[in-house]
C-alpha cells in the first residue's frame, strides 16, 4: 500500500518513524516549508523532513495546495492512503479526493471533544481526568470525519501539557500503525461523529498567560500545566514579573494573591479556595530556578 505522510512538528515525526520501522511504504512526505529558527534565525528543517531526508524519502515542501500543478504532483505519486499528522495545513477537496482509501488523521484527543489547534493543552486546562488519540477519516470540515479508531490515556494530576503530548505522541504512533492495518485489510470502521458532544479547542496565545488567583487552587494549578511548555502562565509577584512553570496543590487560605509564605519547597499564594505552591518559576529576563533558590537570593519584603 502506497502511502503519504503529512506532519510537521515532533508528534508527526514519532508516528512517521513508527510506520517506517512497520516497513509502510511511504513514497513521500510533505511537511510545512523550512523557517527561520533561533537566534541566528537560520532556515530549519522541520523534525518530519529531517527523518525523512534520513530515510531518504521524497519531501514536498509547498505552502497550499492552491495550484494546480501541486495538487497534480501528489496524483502522480499514485497514494493508495494520506496519513496526515499535524500537518498545519487544510486540505482542499481536490486532495482529499486523489487517495484510493482517503486521507487518515491521528488527532490528540479524543473526538468529537476538542476538534480544533489545541486539543491536548485544552484537556490539561480544563482538568480532564482522561484524554487519547483518535485516528479519523479527513473531510472539508475542521476535524469532523468519521472515527475508525480511538487511544485512551489517563492524564497524571501534575503533568503538564508537554509532557501530555509526548504521551501522545507514541500512542498516536501505536494508533496510526494499526489504523494503516486495517485500512489494507480492509477492516476499517467509518463511525460518524456525535455533533451534540462537539467541543472546539482554539489555538493558545500570550493574553491566556495571566493567573486569575480568584480561581481554585486546582483551576489555577491546571491553568499553569496546560501552559506549559507555551505560552507559559505568568503572575506578579512582590513586584516582579514570572513566568510559572510548576505549582502544587496544597493546604491554605487568605486573599486571592496573597503570598502566605516561603517553605522548602516553593511559595505559596492564597487562591480563590485553597492555595498552591509554587515550585519553579523565572523572573523576567532571567532564568528558570526553583521558586527557594530564587527567593533565598531575592528576599521578600515584609
Amino acid at each position: 500500500m502506497r502511502v503519504v505522510f503529512m506532519g510537521t512538528p515532533d508528534i508527526a515525526a514519532t508516528c512517521l518513524k513508527r510506520i517506517l520501522d512497520d516497513g509502510s511504504d511511504v513514497v513521500a512526505v510533505y511537511t510545512q516549508p523550512d523557517r527561520p529558527k533561533g537566534r541566528g534565525m537560520k532556515l530549519a528543517f522541520s523534525p518530519v523532513k529531517e527523518v525523512a531526508l534520513a530515510a531518504e524519502i521524497p519531501v514536498y515542501q509547498p505552502e497550499n495546495f492552491k495550484e494546480e500543478e501541486t495538487v497534480q504532483t501528489l496524483r502522480d505519486l499514485k497514494p493508495d492512503v494520506v496519513a496526515v499528522v499535524a500537518y498545519g495545513r487544510i486540505l482542499p477537496q481536490s486532495v482529499l479526493d486523489i487517495p484510493k482509501f482517503g486521507c487518515i488523521n491521528i488527532h490528540a484527543s479524543l473526538l468529537p471533544k476538542y476538534r480544533g489547534s489545541a486539543p491536548y493543552q485544552w484537556a490539561v486546562l480544563d482538568g480532564l481526568k482522561q484524554t487519547g488519540v483518535t485516528a479519523m477519516y479527513l473531510v472539508r470540515e475542521m476535524d469532523a470525519g468519521d472515527i475508525i479508531d480511538v487511544s485512551k490515556t489517563d492524564i497524571g494530576p501534575d503533568e503538564t501539557a508537554g509532557q501530555l503530548l509526548d504521551r501522545l505522541a507514541v500512542l498516536g504512533a501505536e494508533l496510526l500503525s494499526k489504523t494503516l492495518v486495517k485500512i489494507e485489510n480492509g477492516e476499517a470502521n467509518a463511525t460518524p461523529q456525535d455533533p451534540a458532544q462537539v467541543s472546539y479547542a482554539p489555538m493558545l496565545d500570550k493574553t491566556m498567560c495571566p493567573i486569575d488567583w480568584t480561581k481554585t487552587a486546582q483551576q489555577v494549578h491546571d491553568h499553569v500545566r496546560g501552559l506549559h511548555p507555551w505560552p507559559v502562565a505568568t503572575a506578579k509577584l512582590a513586584g516582579t514579573n514570572f513566568k510559572i512553570h510548576a505549582t502544587a496543590i496544597v493546604a491554605g487560605s487568605g486573599a486571592p494573591g496573597e503570598i502566605l509564605g516561603l517553605t522548602r519547597t516553593g511559595l505559596q499564594v492564597a487562591c480563590g479556595e485553597g492555595a498552591i505552591e509554587i515550585r519553579s518559576l523565572q523572573a523576567e529576563g532571567g532564568k528558570r530556578m526553583s521558586a527557594p533558590d530564587y527567593f533565598r537570593g531575592h528576599p521578600l519584603e515584609g
